[in-house]
């Protein structure tokens, strides 16, 4: 095993263990409030237990992680947190796309 591989399950394993002490609404929470204002995507296999929730943030630019929750969960999360979700535009696409809801 490499070297680059052996640091890369260091990291790995301590980026899964900061979020497992954390339920995944509050890891959701947090990741939202990084930036609040940009627009979310989300995707994951049929009923699989976990989905990978990206940000295409303005400021800080693209980020993903992976949520412990199954895509209907994450579905229902996301609107819990005033974001608007549906399937994108493009008729190709598999994802979920969600944007803020307006402040009023």
């Amino acid at each position: 095993m490499s070297l680059a591989q052996k640091l890369q399950g260091k990291l790995t394993q301590s980026s899964q263990s900061e979020t497992s002490s954390q339920t995944p609404e509050k890891v959701l929470k947090d990741f939202i409030a990084e930036d609040p204002n940009s627009t979310y995507t989300f995707t994951s296999e049929r009923d699989a237990p976990q989905s990978e929730l990206c940000r295409d943030g303005k400021e800080k630019g693209k980020k993903c992680i992976m949520m412990q929750m199954h895509s209907t969960r994450l579905f229902q999360a996301m609107q819990d947190q005033g974001f608007f979700c549906a399937l994108p535009m493009d008729p190709k696409g598999t994802h979920i796309e969600c944007k803020p809801l307006p402040k009023t």
